[in-house]
């Protein structure tokens, strides 16, 4: 039997390498659609399935390569997103994207392959990524595709299958959520800050410094996903959040907690014993916090744990 990164003859095949070199964007362009990486490496390994079920005459024939990939990726995110909402409702409480680190911040250590690393920009800000599941899957698809890949409309129409002026419509529609939601940008340096102040306040059990530091409409929104204590409901109002986060500190006291950056912003990271528990992401408005995310599930946590 031939081994699929050797040709017939047992040589190393020539076209391996490019075709792998395409598994990056891949994963990229997977997590951002599907908000997990475990899904987004589970869409990579069908559509590299995919692509060697055919015989060498029928991969001779595809004159991009990369382009056919990123099609049947973008094809089996469609068909998942499609069928996510009826997963998402039977999830225990809230659901959240999964939480990514910052290349050598892995608490083990561990830096990942780089063929599987996310590359952390404004795409996969955990705001952003909550405001992408407000939308149709199409929307979601051909929004990413044209504004964050730059596809042209022609070929988000191969992939999601409508016109491209659908498509353009679609992407348009998008956008408009986007802005909606956007916050006012600011610099790392300043989010950080409110985030450390957030972290000290917590730490020091200061329920006026907490409450200082939290917007009066602020939300937290937690995920245990049922495997896990959390929050089934968002947690609105900063006294509210406060008195919330000073019973966590008082039920963990063995806790701790690191400055980190969660996918590409300041944030933090809860341990106990060694073993990451919590991932929390933020939105900061002006000098105050607006949203945090708290990841909880222990399956969305993997990328923080060691192997």
């Amino acid at each position: 039997m031939t081994d699929r990164g050797e040709t017939g003859h047992g040589q190393p095949d020539p076209d391996l390498s490019a075709i792998m070199s395409e598994r990056r964007q891949l994963i990229n362009l997977a997590y951002r659609l599907l908000g997990s990486l475990s899904d987004a490496e589970d869409v990579v390994q069908e559509t590299y399935a995919r692509w060697y079920s055919m015989d060498q005459q029928q991969r001779d024939a595809i004159a991009s390569p990369g382009g056919w990939l990123t099609t049947v990726a973008g094809r089996i995110c469609l068909n998942l997103l499609g069928s996510a909402r009826a997963r998402r409702e039977r999830y225990v409480g809230e659901w959240i994207p999964e939480p990514l680190p910052e290349r050598g911040e892995r608490p083990d250590g561990v830096t990942a392959d780089p063929a599987d690393r996310i590359t952390l920009d404004e795409s996969v800000d955990m705001a952003f990524l909550v405001v992408l599941e407000s939308m149709t899957p199409a929307q979601r698809v051909a929004f990413i595709l044209h504004d964050v890949f730059r596809y042209s409309f022609a070929e988000v129409a191969e992939i999601v299958g409508r016109t491209p002026a659908a498509c353009r419509q679609l992407a348009t529609s998008a956008r408009r959520r986007i802005r909606a939601a956007q916050a006012p940008a600011q610099p790392t340096t300043a989010q950080a800050g409110i985030v450390r102040d957030f972290k000290r306040a917590w730490e020091a059990k200061d329920v006026n410094a907490l409450i200082g530091v939290l917007d009066p409409d602020a939300t937290v929104i937690a995920d245990g996903g049922g495997l896990v204590g959390a929050a089934l409901q968002p947690i609105t109002g900063r006294e509210r959040i406060a008195h919330a986060y000073l019973n966590v500190a008082r039920i963990a006291p063995d806790m701790t907690l690191l400055e980190r950056t969660v996918n590409g912003r300041p944030g933090l990271v809860a341990q106990q014993h060694g073993i990451t528990v919590t991932g929390l992401a933020f939105r900061i408005a002006g000098d105050r916090i607006t949203h945090i995310w708290g990841v909880r599930n222990p399956e969305k946590l993997r990328p923080w744990t060691a192997d």
